[in-house]
């Protein structure tokens, strides 16, 4: 029996899908505001102040295994309903959002396996959601599009000594974006060009300190809309290390769009 925590984006819905096609075993700790798993009999909706409810359910399923999928936003701590164990809990939680929405994640791991639960991958059932190396579009980078894209890799890998950012956006070999709290949707929408310049490149890798299990970049259609808005050429994302969402719908409308999708691990070397 796997328990899957799902949050927010439609992530969870990819895994679900597959686990049921591969007739896996499953219950749901339904994180989301909307509860949009509730038509699901193995589902449970709590909140993550709920730590006895969420610790009883597993234990009682005999679920020694969790996954995590979608987003977790830091809830609002005054309105929370906590349980005996979520009272014991939540200084920790509190303590982890002031770090950011993945760090609560990384506490709730933790508070996990202190109770013998094993916490892993987010991509162990769907593996096809991280592109191997290459590109997969028939624009590639120019010589040009390299070298914003070699200056915002080295950007987030100077980001990644402070466990700051996973996306920058970078033209004309400047860094006109950083990823805030606010996600790779906010950078984008603010990046957009007041002239309306072209050109341009997105590139999402993880941060030095990320726990991949549970927190990986994650694209999908909506990003590659967003990018040709803020009128960029492509997005670049690390070899195996993210979330490619609506793959086939993305790869059409980059070819459709002119701009291009690159899997790397390194910076490109001239």
């Amino acid at each position: 029996m796997i328990g899957l925590i799902f949050g927010e984006t439609s992530f969870p819905l990819e895994i679900l899908n597959k686990i049921k096609r591969k007739k896996e075993k499953y219950l749901i700790i339904d994180l989301t505001k909307s509860k949009k798993f509730k038509k699901d009999k193995k589902s449970y909706p709590v909140s993550i102040g709920q730590f006895g409810k969420i610790l009883n359910i597993l234990k009682n399923n005999n679920c020694n295994k969790v996954l995590f999928a979608g987003k977790v936003s830091k809830p609002n701590f005054s309105k929370l309903k906590l349980d005996l164990k979520g009272i014991y809990y939540i200084p920790r939680i509190i303590k982890a959002s002031k770090v950011g929405d993945a760090a609560i994640l990384k506490e709730i791991i933790k508070i996990l396996k202190e109770q013998k639960i094993k916490t892993i991958s987010s991509l162990f059932f769907n593996p096809e959601l991280a592109l191997k190396k290459g590109n997969y579009t028939k624009i590639k980078p120019s010589s040009d599009d390299k070298k914003d894209i070699n200056k915002a890799i080295q950007t987030l890998a100077n980001l990644g000594k402070y466990n700051f950012s996973q996306g920058t956006v970078v033209r004309d070999n400047k860094v006109i974006a950083i990823e805030k709290k606010g996600g790779t949707e906010q950078m984008l929408i603010k990046c957009k060009s007041k002239n309306n310049k072209k050109g341009g490149v997105l590139v999402k890798f993880p941060k030095k300190k990320q726990d991949l299990r549970i927190d990986l970049p994650t694209v999908g259609l909506k990003t590659f809309k967003l990018s040709k808005t803020a009128g960029l050429k492509g997005i670049v994302l690390k070899n195996k290390q993210h979330i490619f969402l609506e793959k086939i719908a993305c790869i059409n409308f980059a070819n459709k769009n002119k701009m291009f999708i690159n899997i790397k691990w390194r910076k490109f070397l001239f």
